[in-house]
């Protein structure tokens, strides 16, 4: 039927279009994998971070127990620092978790906008292909029809009662052998009523 695609050229597209989703997944995947790596490298990074947190406190929690008992004439300085040296620690592990995440987050942005690049890259190239393939089977229909001078036009004929392929080749003015290449007949005997053939050549 005109303007349909025929079912080889549907099975070829849907194939051009899973090849071209595979090919775009594939470094995808490849990406999305390094990232599992970057984030649990990270989450171990922070446990041990936390780890040195509460060694940090708990040693803090023992300075602190000693200078009370000692009394008044404890050594106040060395807790103070102490307690400095931990909020240091927790405001650089904070830092470092968010200098982290944004980076994985803007990685992320960045491979999805490029994959979104390359499937619409994929569908426009299947779009076009599907565009011809459709467009194909209107102008051989256009070019097939038949005029009011015996179902005949320029570079096809209209299979007659009685014609053979050398009855048309004599009226047309074409090769036998012509005929039968442009229309691949693999039995040159069985043409039938009204059947179109592609006649290169003819006068």
């Amino acid at each position: 039927m005109p303007g349909r695609p025929a079912p080889r050229s549907l099975a070829f597209l849907c194939a051009a279009l899973a090849a071209s989703i595979a090919a775009v997944r594939a470094p995808a995947q490849a990406e999305v994998a390094d990232l599992r790596e970057d984030i649990k490298g990270l989450t171990e990074r922070v446990s041990d971070l936390s780890l040195r947190v509460e060694q940090l406190e708990h040693d803090n929690a023992e300075l602190k127990s000693k200078l009370d008992s000692a009394g008044p004439g404890g050594d106040m300085v060395t807790a103070e620092q102490l307690n400095r040296a931990v909020a240091a620690l927790n405001a650089s592990i904070k830092t470092a978790v968010d200098s982290s995440r944004s980076d994985i987050l803007q990685r992320v942005a960045l491979q999805m906008e490029n994959l979104a690049k390359q499937t619409n890259q994929a569908l426009d190239s299947v779009a076009r292909s599907s565009a011809a393939a459709q467009a194909a089977p209107v102008a051989q229909a256009q070019a097939a029809k038949p005029d009011d001078l015996g179902g005949r036009t320029p570079g096809s004929y209209t299979v007659q009662k009685g014609d053979s392929v050398g009855l048309i080749a004599k009226k047309t003015g074409a090769r036998v052998q012509d005929i039968v290449d442009a229309n691949k007949l693999a039995d040159p005997s069985k043409i039938l009523v009204g059947q179109v053939l592609v006649i290169p050549g003819s006068k």
